[in-house]
Order: structure tokens, then C-alpha cells, then sequence
């Protein structure tokens, strides 16, 4: 009886643990993008067009947090990894973060807050707008990422926070309409496909039935 005691004790030490690891490496993890960007331009160092650069980085950096946010719920349900789950809020809001520096790169060092350049940007580069209406989409789920928010919108949150697919979708039809990075577009739009797919029902009840075959197995 105490050996199990304690074996339990032992188990929630080590989640608790591997959730700390966790947490501090998608911190440290999520923010090295930006250190670099930082170290890159004081050393003069992000190429012919740096503003060019960093619009690119700070895209990119965008779809890969919220991919990984979007693959929490899958990832616990397949393999019972529940210490992600806390990650998804975190990824979330460094998306947010790294979305806001990619528009406000476009709006102040590529136009210089100018609204006349800024609106014939726009209306000479449509994707543009598909890139601030996903921006426009995600302050909402920002804004609403509090445990305060959670309980004043009750089910109502569930229902907002499922136009996270919506945005994803968009922001990869933005990068891959931005042009010369087709292949990585591709890449992150099939990625989203299956996270999509994990989302209808019956796929998701598999996953779990296959979680629960692997857990027997390793028994």
C-alpha cells in the first residue's frame, strides 16, 4: 500500500516537473526568434531588404507558434500527453505577439505609418487584407485568453476560439499568395488539413481509442 503510495507521489513529482520543463522551454523557445531578429539587426546583419526579412520571420514564426498550439489537443488525445495542454495558452498569445510586430513592420518601417501608401499597398496587394482580417480574427481570442473570460463566456468560449482554424487558414493563404515561399506554405497548409481532420468525430474518438491501445501495451 505505501509502495504504491508512493509510486503515485513519485509520478505527480515528475509531471509537475516535466510541466516546469516544459513551460520554460516554450517561453525560452518562443522567444528566441525574436532575440535573434534583435541580434541580427544591431549587427547590421538581415540582408539587402531587412524590413523584407523581418515581415518573413515574424510570419513564419506566427504560423509555426499557432501550429503548435493547434497540436496540443490531438498530441494529449493520441498519446495522453496532458502536460501540454497548459502550453496551448502561451503559444497562443506569442502568435499574437509575433503577428503584431509582422503588421506593425509593414505599417511603420515598410510605410512609415503612411495611411495614403498603406491603403494603395493594400489595394495593390489583396493578400494584404487577408492577412489583417486574420490578424483583426485573433485579437478577440487574445483578449479572451483569461481564466476571468473563460467563465464569463462559458460555452460561448469553446465556440470563439474554434475561428483559431479560421485564422490559420487564412494567414497560410497570406503566406502562400505572399509568393516565393510556396513549398513551406504547402507544408504548413497540409499541417493544418490534419489538425483540421482531428477535429471531426469520428477520427477523434479513434485517436483516443488508439491512446488507450498503446497504454494497455505498455502495461
Amino acid at each position: 500500500m505505501n509502495t504504491a503510495i508512493s509510486t503515485t507521489k513519485k509520478r505527480k513529482t515528475n509531471r509537475k516537473a516535466n510541466g516546469r520543463w516544459l513551460r520554460a522551454a516554450t517561453h525560452i523557445g518562443s522567444l528566441l526568434p525574436l532575440a535573434w531578429l534583435v541580434w541580427r539587426y544591431f549587427q547590421n546583419d538581415l540582408g539587402t531588404d531587412p524590413v523584407r526579412t523581418i515581415i518573413l520571420k515574424t510570419g513564419i514564426t506566427t504560423l509555426t507558434l499557432l501550429m503548435l498550439s493547434l497540436s496540443v489537443t490531438p498530441l494529449n488525445k493520441l498519446f495522453g500527453w496532458k502536460q501540454l495542454i497548459p502550453l496551448r495558452k502561451p503559444l497562443g498569445l506569442y502568435a499574437f505577439l509575433y503577428v503584431s510586430l509582422h503588421l506593425l513592420t509593414f505599417v511603420w518601417l515598410d510605410y512609415g505609418l503612411n495611411l495614403k501608401f498603406i491603403w494603395d499597398g493594400i489595394a495593390e496587394q489583396p493578400y494584404v487584407i487577408i492577412g489583417f482580417t486574420a490578424y483583426l480574427l485573433l485579437i478577440p481570442l487574445a483578449a479572451t485568453s483569461t481564466k476571468w473570460a473563460m467563465r464569463r463566456l462559458g460555452k460561448n468560449w469553446k465556440r470563439l476560439h474554434k475561428l483559431v482554424y479560421l485564422i490559420g487558414a487564412l494567414g497560410i493563404f497570406h503566406f502562400y499568395w505572399l509568393g516565393k515561399v510556396h513549398t513551406r506554405a504547402i507544408i504548413y497548409g497540409s499541417v493544418m488539413a490534419l489538425l483540421l481532420l482531428t477535429r471531426i468525430k469520428p477520427i477523434s474518438q479513434q485517436l483516443v481509442r488508439w491512446r488507450r491501445v498503446l497504454q494497455k501495451r505498455r502495461k
